[in-house]
């Protein structure tokens, strides 16, 4: 069964939270502030965190950074903060969707869903090729693991959502429309900021001279390319 981690401090919103996702079957911890979530995210391990940013007693990408010191879980950031700025601040920390308050139910439970599903392991074996080695890093598709430098890479779900398409397309240009579609779902393809934040993180973790990337390639308005 998911359990699912509820970080707000509005009562009516983990009320309403919490209600249509034990209707679905999920398990559910809340907690009303920074502290107590990633003190619940320790001892609970979460399939998934649903996260408001603003929290009592700190902002809620601390909440993410913290999080991201030692675990992927997923991370739907719920907040009613909507500058881009602020977005992108969030999911540059390690969150792996945004949605802005006041929300659809529907649409988050959904968001919910795919960020589950992009954290689950990958198939590989039956897809072909499970290794992909470059000169700098190699990519183990079977066991959802980058390598670099004798040591493992921490990512995040969707920074391995992306990576993955890519190397699984690897030579192929794939469309800024096709990536945010397959990395986070069928809803998107004009958020074209949420590529250049993940990208610049992929470059910045696996190239050599993340300015100069020889195997995260962009081809300008069009899409991005995997290169060995």
């Amino acid at each position: 069964m998911t359990r699912v981690l509820v970080v707000d401090d509005e009562p009516q919103i983990v009320r309403a939270l919490v209600i249509n996702l034990k209707a679905r079957k999920y398990e559910v911890d809340a907690a009303p502030d920074g502290a107590t979530a990633l003190r619940l995210a320790a001892e609970r391990h979460p399939d998934v965190v649903v996260l408001d940013l603003g929290l009592p007693d700190m902002d809620g990408v601390e909440v993410i950074r913290g999080l991201r010191g030692w675990t992927r879980v997923p991370i739907l950031v719920l907040s009613a903060r909507q500058t881009s700025d602020e977005k992108v601040e969030a999911l540059d920390a390690g969150a792996d969707d945004y949605v802005t308050k006041p929300f659809g139910m529907d649409e988050l439970l959904a968001r919910l869903r795919a960020a589950v599903r992009r954290a689950e392991p990958v198939g590989g074996a039956e897809d072909g090729v499970v290794l992909v080695e470059t000169e700098g890093f190699t990519v183990d598709l079977a066991a959802k693991k980058v390598h670099r430098d004798g040591r493992d890479v921490r990512l995040t779900p969707t920074e391995w959502h992306l990576l993955e398409v890519l190397v699984r397309n690897g030579g192929r240009l794939v469309s800024q429309k096709q990536l945010l579609q397959e990395v986070w779902g069928p809803s998107y393809g004009t958020e074209t900021n949420y590529l250049r934040v993940y990208m610049a993180q992929l470059r910045r973790k696996l190239e050599a001279d993340p300015s100069h990337p020889r195997h995260f390639v962009t081809e300008p308005g069009m899409g991005y390319r995997f290169e060995r």
